[in-house]
């Protein structure tokens, strides 16, 4: 849990040059971070728009390797050589995988309601679950695909104004797009990452949300399994900084401060 956090937080990087990446989810852009952005004013926050998704709408990926090397590229573009990194789902995944190559400049890993990857037998199943959503993106109005996709299970804690206004804030993406990255990104494509996890020296952050049933299960059996992995626990659901980022906010410049500290000791 994470009441540990609720008072003022110091911000004890004002005047460090670490900044703190921050990767969207699927259907989102950069912009998605701002109100948490808005909060942490001494903190260097650097957002990306992921590829097929806002300013990057025109430009695909085929793989997860494809996309480590993009970041890799963004990073480099910004002469980014020491950083942290958070990502929100589809966001957490890419950032896991990356992390997983090992770049030399990534000091701390935070990652949102995202999945570690599946066992094999499982992957196929998943693979043409996402071929369907990405056919729908393909071939359907987009705000007819959107109506259904934000009914899954994992947006359970939507209520019907909230659900309308998600659908409405995602009407600028490209379908197509769209299809292009979910069919690039398939959980079913990404390698199981937890074994990386369990052997790796990287600080790793997890959040979840308590209403998010299915990702909170992920990071509990996680944590369980590997206790170097720091649980931190929200009262919400799968997309935790939207929702509330006055709560998120400070999670985010505590671990900051945290990395910092342990990066100066």
């Amino acid at each position: 849990m994470i009441s540990r956090l609720w008072g003022q937080p110091s911000v004890a990087n004002k005047d460090a040059n670490v900044p703190l990446v921050l990767l969207h989810g699927l259907l989102g852009d950069s912009g998605d971070w701002q109100p948490v952005i808005d909060r942490l004013p001494a903190i260097r926050c650097i957002t990306l728009d992921l590829p097929s998704h806002g300013q990057y709408r025109d430009f695909n990926v085929n793989d997860f390797e494809q996309s480590h090397q993009w970041l890799v590229a963004e990073l480099a573009s910004r002469n980014i050589e020491r950083y942290l990194l958070a990502g929100y789902s589809l966001g957490g995944r890419l950032a896991l995988y990356h992390a997983s190559r090992e770049p030399a400049g990534l000091r701390g890993l935070l990652l949102e309601n995202c999945n570690p990857g599946l066992p094999a037998s499982e992957r196929a199943a998943r693979i043409q679950h996402d071929e369907q959503w990405a056919r729908r993106f393909e071939q359907e109005p987009l705000a007819d695909v959107l109506a259904d996709w934000y009914r899954q299970g994992v947006f359970a804690d939507l209520d019907d104004a909230a659900r309308a206004s998600q659908i409405a804030s995602r009407l600028g993406n490209d379908g197509q797009g769209i299809a292009t990255m979910l069919r690039a990104t398939s959980l079913g494509k990404q390698p199981d990452l937890a074994p990386w996890l369990m052997a790796s020296q990287l600080p790793v952050t997890w959040v979840s949300g308590k209403r998010d049933h299915k990702f909170h299960q992920l990071a509990c059996q996680l944590a369980n399994q590997d206790r170097r992995i720091n649980h931190l626990v929200l009262d919400g659901g799968h997309n935790l900084h939207a929702h509330q980022p006055d709560n998120f906010a400070r999670l985010l410049a505590e671990w900051v401060n945290q990395q910092e500290e342990t990066s100066h000791d």
